[in-house]
């Protein structure tokens, strides 16, 4: 599995790197508490990259916060 890129959002860690099926990468986030792993299409990296790195930023800041499953239940 060959590193395409590597680069921090906030305090999480995220690395890109190919997977084993063609035009397919493997995107991995980790802030030292959780871990995500996924996997998104050449065409959906190089053309949603923002969107796909503020739904990590947002799936990350929900996870931390303490009042996370409240605030989701009253939603």
């Amino acid at each position: 599995m060959s590193v395409i890129e590597q680069y921090k959002l906030g305090n999480v860690q995220v690395t890109v790197s190919k997977a084993e099926r063609p035009n397919k990468y493997i995107v991995h986030c980790s802030n030292g508490e959780f871990i995500s792993k996924f996997t998104v299409s050449e065409y959906e990296f190089k053309h949603y990259r923002r969107l796909m790195n503020q739904r990590i930023s947002e799936a990350f800041n929900q996870a931390n916060s303490p009042h996370s499953e409240s605030e989701s239940s009253h939603a």
